[in-house]
This record gives structure tokens, C-alpha cells and sequence, in this order.
């Protein structure tokens, strides 16, 4: 395969599309298909056929579209867009296709979740097919490895990471150029890895899922890349088994790939080599952390590690190893084709590019986002999400997942960033983002949190063992209304126990919504000790619980 080879293929696939005068395209993500988007493209298929257009119309499945409170979405010619669409939909919808859209289907795109977004991650999201390799080099696909092996040495592709002030998207945000820099100059005794995390166990986030399920390629582009900067020649891609659709898609994308010589031996003809394997997680949280996830790659049990040494020196089989999430993967094609300093101007001083969001809980316009960095809360809860339904009123947001801290109305106007977020007491985290309105009960919401992160612990460390299932027991204890202040006080002081023993992220972390809860919503504890009553009527009251 030679650029030359590449741009043919692209060239060839844009003239087969040329001879369609229409498209349809469904979304066949796991939301969409969900509602059984699978059967409308079956069904469009079929009228295309039944009503004689199979040459002028031409319909295919891709990705994720954002909006997936209205799936099945599909999507025709001049930015028409339809939304809760059905197989028995696709007669009329066929018969539109050139005229006038079908009034009782459409769905507006001319509002701000759509136009309020900057997508760079997601730019192939909803337009390329997830299963065709040859989709996805049309749409540029390919060209910035292309680019890197043929034109850009090792150093010059990480200077361009660095320019673009990318940080990592699994939650930390620590800077991508760094850790690939770190990872280029560590010496290996046989072989360097590269794996992509694609572990995403908060609740309430589908961000790489979607990527995965959506544009696998392009993960797959960034892994490259990346693994001719700092020297890698074998990587894995760590996904949750959960992910079946996600697993599919990367698995064909990786023959598909291998099959026109851009994953393997020699890659276009270099003297750079890379392949790639899938290593299923079973589902625990805490192989999220990069030094369980190792472990569990190695197929050991998936526990962490006391760190230094940092898997850039001594991470998988005791190599050194770069490891990044998908979004970061993602984020690479497009810094290497327009440069870092061209991503470097979108978001905010310290947090550049963009951020995708899985908006969830409860606001109007459920699903997957990608905003620049530095936009407030208020604008991606209130705009882009389209306010809170029925009428209720905004309580908090919690981002970070359990890792994370709810927000409450008083920061509405605050970017959302790296920095600020930690001035809060929450973190960006990998991009959940859970709305609540006044009918959320922020004890029990503590609760739930840390009744996910004592069920995940691994139990390595006592801290979180421990420290965890005695928050967990003191704040059931609070939603009883069973408790005194005192419980209130060994709460804290345990927070503080875990925040600073804990061996991993998961225990330092799992005290944030609690803290977080406490600082902002004070009064509701109080409540629950003192009043005997649950303010949101979640908990019931004292007399109920003696009932």
C-alpha cells in the first residue's frame, strides 16, 4: 500500500458514491439498533427495490447521530433528518426522498444540540458505514498514517501532540505528548506495547462505545500512529465484553485493515510493523486503572499496582507501554492532518480541543455530545440538552462518574474544564455526565455511588476494602434515619482515610460525590438526621422507616 494506492481507493469508493443521486443513512449504533434500527434499513432496502430507485438511491448504516432520546434516526439528502422512525415508515420515507420530507418524522436540526457542537472525534459519526474499510478512507481515512510513515519521523509526530496540548481523555488528563515522549525514550528488553483502554465502566457513559461501534478505523488509525512515535510493535485494545456490537465492529475493522496491509508486517512497505489484538474485560471497574487493566491483559486477576514504576517504563510483561483511551486514540488523525497547533485553538488555556460527553439522566435531549472545551454547564445542560422535562428544576450534575462530584445550580456558569471542575471538588473523568433534577435525593445519590465503588473495590487495599463498605453502611444508615452528627464526622474522616491511603484512583477518588454531596448539599443531610425527613421524598421519612 503506497499513498498513492490509498488516495485510488478513496477515489474509487467517492465515484461509486457519485452514481447515487440520493442517500439514506441509519443509524446502526447500539442505541438506535436498540429500538430496532436494523429493521428499518431492512425495510428502506426492501422499498428501495419495491419502488424502482435502486440506481438513483442508495441507503447504508452508520454510526452514532448524538440524539439518542429520538432513535431510530435516519438521515437523507440536504441535512434531512428524521427521528423515532419505524420499518413502517420506510414506504413513505422512500417515496420522499428527492421531494417533500415526510412532515410527521422530521426532527430539526437547526437547534443548538446540533448546531452548539464542534465534532472532531466524532466528524465520521453518522456519515461513514463502522463496517466498510473502504467508507472510511473516502472519508480521508488512512491518510494521516499515510502521512506519518511516509513523510514525519518518530519525533516530529510527537512534537505535533505536544503543540496540540491534547490530554488524556481517560480521565486524569495528563499530557498526551508527554506520556508518548516518556514512553518513546524508555528502553525496551524486547518489545514495546501500545494498548488503547477502551474499559469504560461508569454508569450512565457510552462515549467510547460509540466511537468504537461508530468508527473503529479511526481508533485504530490513532493506535498506529502513535505506536510508530514511542516504538510500539504490539498492541492490544482492552474492551468490556459488554460491548458485543463495539467487539464486532473492531474485529472486522482489524481484518479489514490487515487485508489491504495497513495493520502487520512492513506496513506500506516501512520497516514499520504493528498489530493488534482484543483482550475482553469481564466487566470489573477497576481494570480501568492501567495497572489492573495490565494485569488482566497478562491474564492475571485484575488488581493494581503500587506505581512508580509507571507502565512508561515497566507496564505490560514488564515492557514499556503506552496506554491511552479511545477518545485520545481518536483525537490523533486529526492533529496529525491539520496540526497541533490547529487543535490547540479550540477550548480553553489549559484544556485544548474538544470533550465528548455522554449527556444523561435528566434532560430533554439524551446522548452523545462533543463540545469545545471550555463551554459552561449551563449551555450543555440548558441549550445543547435542552433544559430539564416537566418543569422541574435543575438540582446538580455529576460528572467523573463514581470518581466524580455533583455540581450544584450555583456553577451553572463555570467552564467546563479540567481545572475548574477540581476547584469544585468533581473531575472530567472519561465524559459521563448525569443530570438531576429537584427530585433527586443527594444522600441516596452518595449512597448509590459508593455502593458502586465498594461492590467494584478489588480488595487489594484495606483502605478502600474496608473504608468503602463503612461509608456505604453509615450512609444507609443516614437514608434510615438512623444517624447522628457523629456519623457525619466519621464519614469525613474516613473520606479523608481513603483519599490519602487508598492504593488506586478507585479508593482515592470514591469519596468525591460524597464530598461533594456534603459540601453543597448540606442542608439535606441535616434533614435526614436532624428532621427525620427526606426533602425530595426519596428516603420517606422517620416514621415511615419505623413502619
Amino acid at each position: 500500500m503506497t499513498p498513492e494506492e490509498l488516495e485510488q481507493i478513496a477515489e474509487t469508493e467517492r465515484e461509486e458514491q457519485k452514481k447515487f443521486a440520493h442517500s439514506v443513512k441509519v443509524c446502526v449504533a447500539a442505541g438506535c439498533v436498540s429500538c430496532q434500527s436494523q429493521g428499518v434499513l431492512d425495510a428502506i432496502d426492501q422499498e428501495i427495490k419495491k419502488q424502482g430507485q435502486e440506481h438513483s438511491c442508495k441507503s447504508k448504516g452508520v454510526g452514532c447521530m448524538g440524539l439518542c432520546a429520538e432513535g431510530p434516526l435516519v438521515s437523507t439528502d440536504g441535512g434531512v433528518l428524521y427521528k423515532r422512525v419505524t420499518a413502517n415508515d420506510a414506504s413513505d420515507l422512500v417515496a420522499s426522498i428527492g421531494g417533500e420530507p415526510v412532515s410527521r418524522l422530521l426532527c430539526r436540526t437547526d437547534v443548538p444540540f446540533f448546531q452548539r457542537q464542534k465534532k472532531v472525534v466524532l466528524e465520521n459519526s453518522g456519515v461513514v458505514d463502522p463496517e466498510r474499510i473502504e467508507d472510511y478512507i473516502a472519508a480521508n481515512g488512512y491518510s494521516a498514517m499515510m502521512r506519518v510513515l511516509s513523510e514525519m519521523t518518530p519525533a516530529q509526530v510527537i512534537d505535533e501532540v505536544v503543540k496540540s496540548g491534547l490530554r488524556g481523555r481517560g480521565g486524569a488528563g495528563y499530557p498526551t505528548g508527554l506520556k508518548w515522549s516518556t514512553v518513546a525514550k524508555a528502553t525496551p528488553k524486547k518489545v514495546k506495547y501500545a494498548i488503547c483502554n477502551a474499559d469504560e465502566g461508569d454508569p450512565g457513559a457510552f462515549m467510547d462505545r460509540s466511537v468504537l461501534e461508530s468508527d473503529p478505523h479511526r481508533v485504530l488509525e490513532g493506535m498506529l500512529i502513535a505506536a510508530y512515535a514511542v516504538g510500539a510493535s504490539e498492541g492490544f485494545i482492552y474492551v468490556r465484553a459488554e460491548y458485543p456490537l463495539a467487539v464486532k465492529r473492531l474485529r472486522t475493522a482489524i481484518r479489514q485493515a490487515e487485508r489491504l496491509g495497513l495493520l502487520g508486517h512492513n506496513i506500506c512497505g516501512t520497516r514499520f510493523s504493528f498489530g493488534i489484538d482484543i483482550r475482553l474485560g469481564a466487566g470489573a471497574f477497576v481494570c480501568g486503572e492501567e495497572t489492573a487493566l495490565i494485569a488482566s491483559v497478562e491474564g492475571k486477576r485484575g488488581t493494581p499496582r503500587p506505581r512508580p514504576p509507571y507502565p512508561a517504563q515497566e507496564g505490560l510483561f514488564g515492557e514499556p507501554t503506552l496506554i491511552n483511551n479511545v477518545e485520545t486514540y481518536a483525537n490523533i488523525p486529526p492533529i496529525v492532518r491539520n496540526g497541533g497547533e490547529w487543535y490547540a485553538k479550540i477550548g480553553s488555556e489549559k484544556s485544548k480541543g474538544t470533550k465528548v460527553f455522554a449527556l444523561a439522566g435528566r434532560v430533554e435531549n439524551t446522548g452523545l455530545v462533543e463540545v469545545p472545551m471550555g463551554i459552561t454547564l449551563r449551555e450543555i445542560v440548558f441549550e445543547i440538552g435542552g433544559g430539564i422535562p416537566d418543569g422541574r428544576k435543575y438540582k446538580a450534575v455529576q460528572t467523573g462518574g463514581p470518581s466524580g462530584g455533583c455540581i450544584p445550580a450555583e456553577f451553572l456558569d463555570m467552564p467546563v474544564d479540567y481545572e475548574s471542575l477540581a476547584r469544585v471538588g468533581s473531575i472530567m473523568g472519561s465524559g459521563g455526565m448525569i443530570v438531576m433534577d429537584d427530585s433527586s435525593c443527594m444522600v441516596d445519590v452518595a449512597k448509590y455511588f459508593m455502593d458502586f465503588c465498594m461492590t467494584e473495590s478489588c480488595g487489594k487495599c484495606i483502605p478502600c476494602r474496608v473504608g468503602t463498605y463503612q461509608m456505604n453502611e453509615l450512609l444507609a444508615k443516614i437514608t434510615r434515619f438512623e444517624a447522628g452528627q457523629q456519623d457525619i464526622a466519621m464519614i469525613e474522616d474516613l473520606c479523608d482515610l481513603l483519599r490519602n491511603t487508598s492504593l488506586c484512583g478507585l479508593g482515592i477518588s470514591a469519596p468525591n460525590p460524597v464530598l461533594s454531596t456534603l459540601r453543597y448539599f448540606a442542608e439535606e443531610y441535616k434533614a435526614h438526621i436532624e428532621s427525620g425527613q427526606c426533602p425530595a421524598g426519596v428516603c420517606g421519612d422517620r416514621h415511615e422507616a419505623a413502619r
